[in-house]
């Protein structure tokens, strides 16, 4: 009995300190709306914005939005990856190559998205698929800069190994390379789903969208019904949260070898 008590320990404990950071956000945000540090009119009550998650959440109302944030999200993402991985891994395992287009690289990824909205918008009017076409590019960047350098960075000592053993360039790249990378794949890919959902959001505030967490969240502060506004601000958030809780779950899965 005592053993077997034991055992539950850890997972108490763990579970305990991930509940600490929002139960600390809760409780500074119920002393500021109960001490009236900040106006009740700009932060409604904790509880009472909970309330207002809940049932948008029973009604279905808010459901239709987060089904369509996710849909583009996940679009963009999904085109960010098929796109990326294999461009990343193609520029990495030739360094010459990617010194080339670095600049590329790196001045698109350091180009603010919204920037980039108007010519998305141009290319592909407005529309849905502007907004999944620059979440997707934006994540596209991240995940090819991660691959590539995951790929370039690659231990010398175990490529060297499978061609002392007489691997061929395609055995040594689909073996060596591609395992030796996924590390730091990972690591792009949950940048690239946060930084698309972010995207997503901004695109869905400001391009003629009817739908979508976004467009919720700026339709409630135009109407002033802040209560739904924190409520939408509080599920995407958690949406975002659960994208990286999912991915480092997967990297713990699929890359258990790692740093061995």
């Amino acid at each position: 009995m005592k053993s077997s008590t034991l055992s539950f320990a850890p997972g108490i404990t763990r579970v305990a300190r991930a509940l600490i950071g929002p139960a600390a956000l809760i409780l500074i945000w119920w002393i500021a709306n109960d001490s009236a540090w900040v106006s009740n009119k700009l932060l409604p009550n904790p509880f009472d914005t909970f309330g207002s998650l809940w049932s948008s959440l029973l009604s279905g109302s808010m459901t239709v939005d987060l089904g369509a944030t996710l849909y583009r999200t996940l679009y963009a993402f999904a085109m960010a990856a098929a796109f990326g991985i294999p461009v990343g891994i193609a520029l990495g395992s030739n360094e010459r190559i990617y010194r080339s287009v670095e600049f590329l690289v790196d001045f698109f990824r350091s180009t603010p998205a919204t920037a980039m909205f108007p010519l998305f918008l141009l290319i592909f009017g407005i529309g849905d698929f502007a907004k999944i076409a620059v979440a997707g590019f934006s994540a596209w960047l991240v995940v090819v800069f991660n691959v590539a350098y995951g790929v370039m960075n690659s231990r010398k000592t175990r490529i060297l190994a499978a061609r002392v053993m007489g691997a061929s360039h395609w055995r040594v790249f689909k073996d060596v390379l591609f395992f030796e990378s996924l590390p730091q794949t990972f690591v792009g890919l949950r940048m690239a789903v946060s930084l698309a959902l972010v995207v997503i959001i901004v695109a869905e505030m400001f391009i003629g969208s009817t739908n979508g967490m976004g467009h919720r969240i700026i339709d409630a502060q135009q109407v002033f019904d802040l209560q739904q506004m924190y409520a939408s601000i509080l599920m995407t958030g958690g949406v975002g949260y659960g994208f990286n809780v999912l991915f480092i779950a997967l990297e713990k899965w699929i890359v258990h070898w790692a740093g061995r």
